[in-house]
């Protein structure tokens, strides 16, 4: 939100006609269109995504540009200080419902599924068919067809847990930076800023080691049976929140170091911070569920 008064601030600003939605359709359009075709097998498909891509971060870049120039000229009040609250909170709410959904998967096939299969119904039809869950037997498919490779489970320790230190030292400092913002201390707030950027950063990094890890020594796949799935689709999906997060902390950083915000006006700044620690919460819900359990 913007740093100037709100004194001559009309009571609720309406922007004037814009082409960014439009835009951003056509973007969307392009890249959905060639993801599809790529994955279908066509060579043209790759070409068609890239464009479309490039093209809606162009759109997104622009009008992003445009809301923050309205804010900082004054013209949003507080209706438009609520409404971005209850956008951000509703936002919040769906990627609750998002996540819910694969920890929901995640204990069904734990607690449900695989022991419904290994039943005496179904024990007729696969005899060989043992009913342990990956992450108490290290290394059982449970596949008596043999389509699943054996593989082992990743463990809580040590990347994991360095992770999970990474994120929750993320949030300290994220929270110092906010408290200073609100202290008016702008260089206290853009250094600690800077460091929940770079926590952030090295977060993905040892992600990426761990995916590494598992795959070449662990022979854990995406392909893994329903661990495998789960594993991959709730911490794959949770650092693609982190990376957004983190794209999202770095641009109010950069705004912050120009003199956006002030002491009383910074929801651009506080929307940020809720996504971060709704992703730090989602972490220790991974964390105990798929490493530990």
């Amino acid at each position: 939100m913007s740093a100037a008064s709100h004194g001559t601030t009309p009571y609720y600003y309406v922007p004037g006609l814009s082409r960014h939605p439009v835009m951003a359709s056509i973007g969307l359009f392009f890249l959905i269109l060639g993801a599809g075709q790529w994955i279908n097998g066509s060579a043209w498909g790759m070409y068609s995504l890239a464009f479309g891509l490039v093209f809606w971060l162009v759109v997104l870049y622009q009008w992003f540009g445009d809301a923050i120039r309205e804010s900082e000229s004054g013209l949003y009040g507080r209706k438009i200080d609520l409404s971005y609250r209850w956008s951000m909170s509703w936002f919040i709410f769906s990627e609750v419902m998002f996540f819910g959904a694969f920890f929901t998967a995640l204990w069904w096939a734990r607690v449900q599924a695989v022991p419904n299969l290994g039943n005496v119904e179904n024990a007729l039809i696969w005899p060989d068919f043992t009913a342990v869950w990956p992450s108490v037997k290290a290394g059982m498919t449970a596949s008596p067809a043999g389509i699943v490779e054996p593989f082992q489970t990743m463990g809580p320790f040590w990347l994991p847990t360095i992770n999970t230190a990474l994120l929750l030292t993320s949030g300290v400092t994220l929270t110092i930076a906010h408290h200073a913002l609100q202290a008016g201390n702008r260089a206290k707030t853009i250094a600690f800023m800077w460091m929940t950027v770079l926590l952030g950063a090295i977060f993905l990094c040892v992600q990426g080691y761990e995916y590494f890890y598992a795959y070449t020594s662990l022979n854990l796949k995406l392909n893994s049976g329903i661990f495998g799935s789960t594993f991959y689709m709730l911490t794959g999906f949770h650092g693609f929140h982190v990376m957004l997060g983190m794209i999202m902390l770095l641009v109010i950083t950069l705004r912050l170091q120009k003199g956006h915000f002030s002491a009383k006006s910074h929801f651009g700044f506080e929307g940020a911070a809720w996504y971060w620690h709704f992703v730090d919460v989602v972490w220790l819900g991974l964390y105990i569920v798929v490493y530990w359990m």
